[in-house]
């Protein structure tokens, strides 16, 4: 797929793209770069499908006569998270994507949609890419601290073992975003950078733009990140405290029955001359006694409040 960049983006094919009269968007796949990479004007060596795997990251690197990069960019899918990676090759003139498959089309589709441009320019669309690839992350951080509310509310209630896993879940899926915002916003510190010279003074706006934004996003991100840190606290305080509970009310009854255990031990002993072994109303009295014994301590622990 090939595309000028005018007033939006304009399908065309690869004969008007090296012509070289308007910043152009080619979506490649990787045999199809390989054959016509020349044609381009790129003189750059294409890594092995191994190290492509082994470095799937967000990144741009300067070439002699190019930028190079990737995307990585993480996409929840299910219970997690999953990646769509493409690469990307640009220069003055243009930028080719290198995508086998469908998720770069996604997204130019989306800016041919919602996109116009009066002064069009290969900085513009670029912040324009950046902008729709990371369009919906705002209401996918305000999902995570809603739901994170919710989980602050069951926390108070219950203390379920699968709140404290789904914090955990949430942390590694806040950890994802945050690279990925990281490694973002160095690609949009290196175009800043333009050590080629490919793009115009004038447009150098837009990277700084869009750094913004992701700054923004990062700075969300590390905030709800913060949020779990407080969630599990509170959960292990809750737990800490439901645990001393349990050991204050065990040590609350040890203690009411040790008198009894006292008053039980001696009394069965059976010593001949214990003045109550052969009263007639030996056994009523002890249980009397001991009955009273409880009422005075139960009164005692409730009004120290260890009840």
């Amino acid at each position: 797929m090939y595309y000028l960049i005018k007033e939006t983006l304009i399908e065309t094919d690869i004969e008007e793209c090296i012509k070289k009269k308007a910043p152009y968007v080619a979506v490649l796949d990787q045999e199809t770069f390989n054959k016509n990479q020349d044609r381009f004007g790129f003189i750059i060596d294409v890594a092995e499908e191994e190290e492509k795997d082994a470095s799937r990251v967000t990144k741009a690197e300067v070439n002699y006569d190019s930028l190079t990069g990737s995307f990585a960019i993480p996409v929840k899918a299910g219970a997690a998270y999953s990646e769509e990676y493409f690469e990307f090759v640009l220069d003055e003139n243009g930028i080719v994507f290198i995508d086998d498959s469908e998720c770069v089309k996604t997204y130019l589709d989306m800016i041919k949609r919602t996109k116009k441009w009066r002064m069009p320019s290969l900085e513009r669309f670029l912040f324009d890419f950046v902008e729709t690839i990371t369009k919906k992350d705002l209401s996918k951080l305000q999902k995570y601290e809603n739901e994170m509310d919710g989980l602050e509310n069951r926390i108070a209630n219950d203390l379920d073992e699968e709140i404290v896993t789904r914090i955990s879940e949430i942390r590694g899926e806040l950890a994802d975003l945050r690279l990925f915002y990281e490694q973002l916003f160095d690609v949009c510190k290196e175009f800043e950078e333009n050590e080629n010279n490919f793009f115009a003074t004038e447009n150098l706006r837009y990277f700084r733009l869009a750094e913004d934004r992701l700054q923004r996003l990062m700075d969300l991100d590390s905030s709800l990140r913060e949020y779990t840190m407080q969630l599990r606290d509170q959960y292990h305080y809750q737990l800490e405290a439901k645990q001393n509970k349990v050991i204050t009310l065990l040590t609350v009854v040890t203690t009411i029955f040790m008198p009894l255990t006292l008053i039980a031990g001696w009394y069965g002993m059976n010593f001949y001359n214990m003045p109550e072994l052969r009263w007639e109303y030996g056994y009523a009295v002890i249980i009397g006694v001991s009955i009273i014994i409880t009422i005075i301590e139960i009164i005692f622990f409730k009004k120290k409040k260890w009840l």
